[in-house]
């Protein structure tokens, strides 16, 4: 797992949270983040978005006790290390030379610390942090069989499949194909580690693990808020002046009726409980946001009960209050 991108990125600071975070703290503060940085919270904000996915890949290191320990040690020896072709100064293989008296070499081809040729840059990560075997195929420098490679996937699921969860198929790059349990409730962009899904072992330790990148399709009626599940529901000006009982869509279920109150304003949600996204830990509400709809065309007996109805309605100016608040 161990790349460039841990010697560049905090991921500490992209959270705002200190380096000694309880487990709690993290989650809590991911969930803030998350829940306001989230795509369906802000359509077409590219920058939202970008943010978004930071926040996820601090996070999904983060929260990994394994993951953490090996990122902590990581930036903590290479603190200003950078990979630079040709072996230039202040580059990685001053970090190892240091390290190994001085005998560290360019790790395209040459020998590190002991004189064995083709170490990988994920050989001596590996072998320190019992991810990979160390050079030859031999155990890393903690002895004892090596980890296998960790493996990487991108997967786009339908709304519907990332809601209720599902088996699915996966061609994992390096790896063969693998039938894959999807949990329930998994949101856009965020990453599943699965654990002994990766690489076997070169020498009988246990497998690496598969990370998996989730792409969620949007919906053409639904969109997800957190555990919520959020639909917008078209009344008639009649239904919303006098109240009416109207058939709401539910995902993947038949529809429920629900009351809508005499003088329900544009905007209202009505909440049908337990219809939203089951997790392990919670299950949402869906939430039916009420919409008046204004027809175009109103036949001519209409539109004179329409014109008598508003000048049989008190003079008031409803944009009064709104004006008066704006010169405040």
């Amino acid at each position: 797992m161990a790349s460039q991108d841990w010697f560049d990125k905090d991921f500490y600071k992209v959270l705002g949270v200190s380096k000694d975070v309880s487990e709690a703290d993290l989650k809590k503060t991911y969930r803030k983040l998350a829940r306001q940085f989230h795509p369906d919270s802000n359509p077409g904000d590219p920058k939202a978005e970008a943010r978004f996915k930071e926040i996820s890949e601090a996070h999904s290191v983060l929260s990994d006790p394994e993951m953490r320990r090996e990122y902590d040690q990581v930036r903590a020896m290479g603190s200003g290390a950078r990979f630079q072709a040709g072996g230039q100064a202040g580059g990685f293989e001053d970090v190892f030379g240091g390290m190994f008296g001085g005998g560290g070499q360019s790790y395209g081809g040459q020998s590190y610390g002991g004189g064995q040729s083709g170490a990988s840059f994920e050989d001596l990560l590996g072998g320190m942090f019992g991810g990979q075997a160390g050079p030859g195929g031999g155990p890393g420098f903690r002895g004892g069989p090596a980890k296998g490679r960790d493996l990487a996937a991108n997967t786009t699921l339908d709304f519907a499949t990332a809601i209720n969860g599902e088996t699915i198929k996966l061609q994992p790059a390096g790896g063969r194909p693998m039938n894959v349990k999807v949990p329930a409730g998994v949101s856009d962009g965020q990453k599943i580690r699965l654990k002994g899904k990766g690489e076997p072992s070169p020498n009988g330790g246990p497998a690496g693990d598969l990370v998996l990148t989730v792409t969620v399709r949007k919906h053409p009626v639904f969109e997800r808020e957190g555990n919520n599940i959020r639909v917008v529901v078209p009344v008639t000006f009649a239904e919303a002046v006098l109240g009416a009982t109207i058939e709401v869509p539910t995902l993947g279920g038949a529809p429920v009726k629900l009351k809508v109150a005499p003088g329900t304003p544009s905007g209202r949600v009505l909440r049908v409980k337990g219809r939203g996204v089951a997790t392990a830990k919670a299950t949402g509400d869906l939430l039916a946001e009420v919409q008046v709809a204004v027809p175009n065309r109103i036949p001519e007996a209409a539109l004179a009960h329409l014109e008598a109805f508003a000048e049989a309605m008190p003079a008031e100016n409803p944009r009064d209050d709104l004006i008066a608040r704006a010169r405040s």
